[in-house]
């Protein structure tokens, strides 16, 4: 939601970043990689109950992620490989965030609670699934009402208010499996509205094919008839 809103206006925004970063001799590469490092330290702060340090880490996981992509554009090198190393990058840094919000349950709180982050994270991986798969097929599936962003917002907060870290995390989990439907149905009415065209384009090809047997048989019978 908040990607779609300003995703725009804050690329505009990191663009001048982006170019002193690159003059300085700091790759996107470079980048998504310390995002990667930040958030493995973050996840191990929140395992060990350091909650305000976990999220002094978390923050600090954002920032390689919004300038990764302007540092490459300024230097020309934006494409399918550092689209698919950040993609990664940004699935290994939620499950190692939510695993270590997992590990800080398990030590605090009973039962199965540690199950919770672990649900976030499951939902959370598949709604990017089916924005990559709908994406290789065609179809436009961003947009719901908690994408990355939001998430990150989200467990920010329960990070700084310790009380509230259970009920953001049942916040998330009911607005990750809502985005999760949004997405499906987005993909599954594109997909629905293609489906006439492909039917269409194949009932013709059979009749050009029907039709051209249907004239080779004649042509055949005629030249026997010939003989």
């Amino acid at each position: 939601m908040l990607d779609g809103r300003w995703r725009t206006s804050i690329e505009k925004g990191l663009k001048p970043v982006g170019v002193k970063l690159r003059r300085a001799g700091i790759s996107a590469d470079v980048l998504t990689g310390l995002g990667v490092v930040m958030a493995g330290c973050a996840a191990v702060s929140i395992a060990t109950g350091h909650l305000s340090l976990g999220l002094l880490f978390l923050v600090l996981t954002g920032l390689p992620d919004a300038l990764d992509g302007a540092v490459a554009k300024a230097a020309g090198t934006a494409g399918p490989r550092g689209s698919f190393f950040d993609s990664v990058a940004d699935r290994v840094s939620d499950t190692l965030l939510l695993g270590g919000v997992a590990w800080y349950l398990a030590t605090t709180q009973p039962g199965l609670m540690p199950l919770l982050p672990m649900a976030v994270l499951g939902a959370s991986l598949i709604i990017s699934y089916e924005r990559a798969k709908a994406e290789s097929l065609g179809f436009n599936a961003k947009g719901g009402v908690m994408e990355r962003a939001e998430r990150t917002i989200m467990l920010g907060l329960g990070l700084l208010f310790e009380a509230l870290l259970v009920p953001v995390l049942w916040i998330m989990l009911a607005l990750t499996v809502l985005t999760m439907v949004q997405r499906f149905v987005k993909v599954w009415r594109q997909a629905s509205q293609e489906r006439p065209a492909v039917l269409t384009t194949r009932r013709a090809s059979r009749r050009r094919a029907a039709r051209s047997a249907s004239t080779a048989w004649r042509q055949n019978l005629q030249a026997r008839r010939r003989r």
